[in-house]
């Protein structure tokens, strides 16, 4: 829609970005209204935005507004992770800002997070940084929970101060903060998406992904990131681009599996599969097996013991500005100024240099949680041919992250205290495609998205 204003002439490149930043402008210089959400912004966005024409053959995305997580590398602006010990670290592009750069994307800055993408402190408010302080809810400032880590793209994207934003992943990230902010969110499958550039938690876990205010939005910004990136062991080349087929899944053809519990104890859920089925789709209500979690904190833990140096080494350009080298180290600087660096503590970092788990054992636990997630899903699945699993929020991504599932969340509704609510989609490892074709589907039903009404203007 809006590449057919540009098109037009109503409008250009650089009044579209001008837009973006009067509203943040508007919005968070007043203590009224402030999200807490942006944490930079680029300052050469508005010379870039000038240097833009359209043209039939851009990419969609060409020309277009975007906000990173503060976790994701943009050179120009400093990448902190929300964390005081990176508050000067300018590295590079990260693989997935150049992808969308070659697009055409306009970086317009960087937005706030759970510092250390909410794994730092125990017990600590969700959205909350030492960099950036803590993000509020635009659907009820200090009323409802931001979600996290990826607060700050979920309540820009609510608040409307870019297109899109990109999240990232580890076990909730983009599923907690989109269902809290009324967007949608995808979690892809591990390595469909590159992490070079990304301040880690866990190479096994960690992913970036879109969140967008629509499911088309969505495919598109998908589309941008894709590539095989030869850094990072994970990263695949996608057999497919989301832009191929857009049209939404015929849902007389779709065959969902809903839990019971689910059914049983959330009203806007049950509703929400009765409207599914009453526009032709088969539902499964099932109970999944029982399946252990033993171990997963092991593996954030040792991961990210050995992924930071990793990062810090081959991703930070001043190794002077960042004097940090290590998990142990950020213990030490974040322990000579508490009530700056840690308010909550830092009871998980120090979790981490306490963990003996061997190399050996955490290698079976992998493999022991990735086989116990996909059963968790698999079950229903298999047996009863399912296009996919319904579920609310990022209620089961702790499970759908182990087994390296993507998951697809899309506005639902909202409570009676106006708290948003979202179904989330979770489907076999490179389904975003076909996820995306029935969040669409699901999202043209219902037509229930509602714009926060003190930022609508």
């Amino acid at each position: 829609v809006i590449q057919g204003h540009i098109k037009s002439g109503e409008y250009s490149y650089e009044e579209l970005t001008l837009f973006y930043l009067k509203r943040i402008y508007r919005y968070e210089l007043n203590n009224d209204t402030s999200l807490h959400t942006i944490i930079a912004l680029n300052s050469e966005v508005l010379e870039e935005a000038r240097g833009l024409a359209y043209a039939e053959d851009h990419h969609p995305l060409y020309g277009m507004p975007i906000l990173l997580k503060d976790n994701i590398g943009s050179k120009g602006m400093a990448t902190t992770a929300g964390a005081i010990a990176l508050q000067n670290n300018m590295a590079d592009d990260a693989f997935i800002v150049d992808r969308l750069r070659e697009k055409g994307a306009l970086i317009l800055g960087k937005v706030n997070l759970s510092e250390w993408a909410y794994y730092l402190c125990t017990g600590c408010p969700l959205g909350y940084s030492a960099v950036g302080g803590q993000t509020l809810n635009p659907y009820g400032r200090r009323v409802f929970e931001t979600g996290g880590s990826s607060a700050g793209s979920g309540t820009s994207v609510a608040a409307n101060y870019a297109v899109a934003a990109i999240g990232t992943e580890t076990s909730g990230s983009i599923l907690s903060p989109s269902s809290q902010n009324s967007v949608v969110g995808l979690k892809p499958t591990i390595g469909l998406l590159s992490r070079t550039g990304i301040v880690p938690i866990s190479s096994t876990l960690d992913t970036p992904g879109p969140m967008t205010k629509n499911v088309r939005d969505n495919a598109i910004l998908l589309s941008a990131m894709l590539g095989k990136d030869g850094t990072d062991p994970a990263s695949v080349a996608p057999k497919q681009d989301p832009l191929q087929n857009t049209s939404p899944a015929p849902f007389k053809e779709l065959k969902f599996g809903v839990f019971q519990q689910l059914m049983e104890s959330d009203s806007i859920y049950a509703a929400t599969v009765d409207k599914i089925k009453e526009a032709g789709a088969t539902i499964v209500a099932f109970t999944p097996p029982e399946v252990a979690m033993d171990g997963f904190l092991s593996i954030l833990n040792i991961d990210m013991r050995n992924d930071l140096p990793h990062y810090l080494t081959t991703q930070v350009k001043d190794k002077e500005a960042v004097k940090i080298t290590s998990i142990a180290d950020a213990v030490t600087f974040n322990q000579k100024d508490t009530l700056t660096r840690i308010p909550y503590g830092q009871a998980l970092f120090e979790g981490i240099l306490k963990d003996s788990t061997s190399t050996e054992g955490l290698l079976d636990i992998k493999n022991t949680l990735e086989a116990n997630g996909r059963k968790y899903f698999d079950t229903a699945l298999e047996a009863h041919g399912l296009d996919a699993i319904l579920s609310i929020n990022n209620y089961h991504a702790g499970f759908a992250a182990v087994a390296k599932y993507p998951a697809l969340t899309v506005p639902m509704g909202y409570k009676t205290s106006g708290e948003p609510i979202s179904l989330t989609f979770i489907g076999k490892q490179f389904t975003e495609s076909y996820l995306l074709q029935m969040g669409e589907a699901f999202e043209q039903l219902t037509q229930i998205r509602k714009i926060p009404v003190a930022y609508a203007d």
